[in-house]
């Protein structure tokens, strides 16, 4: 498992990587919410309450910062996060 500080405008996140079986479970927590990708749960982060995004198809934590998001919770909506923002500017967000 890697553990990474990441620097944003805003503040610092903290990365979680871990490889599984055929691609990498990878996760970018700000202060107020996460970052996630295809392999976590839209679902649960939303029946939780967390502020939450997903992104698809990244391979790195500089993948999940240039992607796409494709999924977000009402509270990450709340915070002004939209789908097709990149996960950068979702992070930038959440602090």
């Amino acid at each position: 498992m890697i553990v990474e500080k990441i620097e944003l405008d805003n503040g610092s996140a903290i990365g979680l990587s871990m490889q599984m079986q055929s691609a990498p479970l990878l996760l970018i927590k700000a202060d107020k919410g996460f970052v996630m990708c295809g392999y976590l749960d839209m679902e649960a982060a939303t029946a939780l309450g967390d502020v939450a995004v997903k992104v698809k198809g990244v391979n790195t934590f500089e993948d999940v910062l240039e992607a796409l998001v494709v999924g977000a919770t009402e509270k990450a909506i709340d915070l002004g996060i939209k789908v097709g923002m990149t996960g950068r500017e979702a992070l930038e967000l959440m602090f």
